[in-house]
């Protein structure tokens, strides 16, 4: 038996005992009292950058003011140790939290495993009905759902309007065009046209949907990132890097690329919305309409960039889950989100919040707004997390030149068939 699931029954058997016993003043196991009302901790892990973890936290601590007999306990874990941490957690029941920030890719793995609380029925029902479908659609495994979801976000060009105007180019809407914009842009300042990211395979997913291809097609259970698409992706990347007009690096990556970015180094990166608040930190945005966002650059067949976000989960093996579940509703409620978006230009995953005015306003909301909506949406399934890995080190070693494009696609599709047992 799944421990996830095992330690839910024992959570059930202990609230009703709980109850049985009477007594107003005995807290039952799943963080109520007789009376109905909210009480216990709640662990949050959560895995926002640094820029917006100081936001979240006042905000999540800010549910005693709805359930004063209830603590949050915050914690922030960085987003790169965050998966194996948490798995680790769940799977030994040790020390683990209450509810969880997962990245969307996650969702269906760790709910697999037997580690997150179904959401309760009439929260599965307002997400369907109130939430993007995109982002609805990350949390559910199976037909179930089990994570609500807390941003949505895709991927942009990212660009210093001052270094594209000296250069007299404008935002290239091609990879084709970048290289062109490149050469006015070293010519003019001296500096590199784009950071593009050696050292995470997220990033390499728009140079694949660019060439018409994907990772995966999951109807079918086929790996295609070995196709000729996959192989062009490769090629691309490599292709950026060796004509001058990129720079990368493989270790570091996204610090590198910030800090090449904010400092003028590079006239344009590709990131999320997570990203603008950092980046307005950068001397070269100290005034803020110098920085201007437009869509990912389109490769020979399309422009195309990952649906990404986060949801909320809860532990199974949680002993508070009634107020887990509420911390969840209330991390993912209209109120916050548009807060969110105020302070930190994150997407709301609701859509009535894109009518409230202080999302409806936002310029950051009103370019990944259309971006998120023709986002191509990822496989969600339980090992969606678990290619990114042998896909960084095929994409970082084609990206630098230490393996062909042609090798990095072969070695990345035997490594995904060793993952995904039986597919094509």
């Amino acid at each position: 038996m799944r421990r996830g699931i095992a330690a839910t029954a024992l959570v059930a058997t202990l609230a009703l005992a709980a109850t049985a016993c009477g007594g107003d003043d005995k807290d039952a196991a799943d963080g109520t009292k007789a009376g109905g009302e909210l009480s216990g901790t709640v662990t949050w892990w959560d895995t926002s950058n640094d820029a917006e973890k100081a936001s979240f936290q006042k905000i999540a601590e800010a549910f005693t003011a709805k359930h004063p007999k209830v603590t949050v306990k915050y914690v922030n874990v960085p987003y790169g140790d965050a998966q194996n941490k948490v798995k680790n957690a769940f799977s030994s029941g040790s020390d683990a939290p209450d509810v969880i920030r997962a990245d969307v890719g996650w969702v269906a793995d760790f709910a697999s495993l037997g580690y997150l609380d179904e959401v309760p029925a009439e929260t599965a029902k307002k997400v369907d009905a109130e939430f993007l479908p995109q982002a609805a659609a990350s949390g559910k495994f199976e037909g179930k759902t089990y994570a609500v979801p807390q941003v949505i976000d895709s991927l942009g060009l990212f660009y210093n309007k001052k270094m594209l105007a000296d250069a007299g180019v404008q935002p290239p809407k091609t990879l084709a065009e970048l290289k062109t914009a490149a050469e006015a842009i070293k010519a003019k300042t001296g500096k590199a046209a784009l950071y593009l990211r050696g050292d995470d395979s997220y990033w390499f997913l728009p140079l694949i949907y660019g060439e018409g291809g994907d990772l995966v097609d999951a109807k079918n259970k086929t790996v295609t990132v070995d196709n000729e698409a996959g192989v062009k992706a490769f090629k691309t990347a490599r292709d950026l890097v060796s004509s001058g007009a990129a720079i990368t690096n493989a270790t570091d990556g996204y610090a590198n690329m910030q800090t090449a970015f904010k400092t003028g180094e590079a006239a344009m990166m590709i990131n999320g919305p997570w990203a603008v608040a950092d980046t307005y930190a950068g001397d070269q945005f100290k005034d803020k309409a110098n920085l201007g966002i437009a869509a990912v650059p389109a490769g020979s067949a399309k422009a195309g960039a990952p649906q990404g976000g986060h949801d909320l989960g809860v532990y199974a093996g949680s002993k508070n889950t009634a107020a887990a579940h509420a911390f969840v509703e209330y991390m993912t409620s209209q109120e916050v989100q548009v807060q969110s978006t105020k302070e930190l230009s994150l997407l709301p995953t609701r859509t009535a919040a894109y009518e409230q005015p202080d999302v409806k306003g936002n310029e950051m909301v009103q370019f990944f707004k259309p971006a998120v909506d023709k986002a191509v949406e990822r496989a969600w399934i339980p090992e969606n997390g678990s290619l990114f890995e042998p896909l960084k080190v095929e994409y970082t070693k084609a990206i630098t030149g230490a393996s062909s494009p042609e090798d990095a696609a072969k070695a990345a599709g035997v490594e995904f068939r060793k993952i995904l047992k039986g597919w094509k």
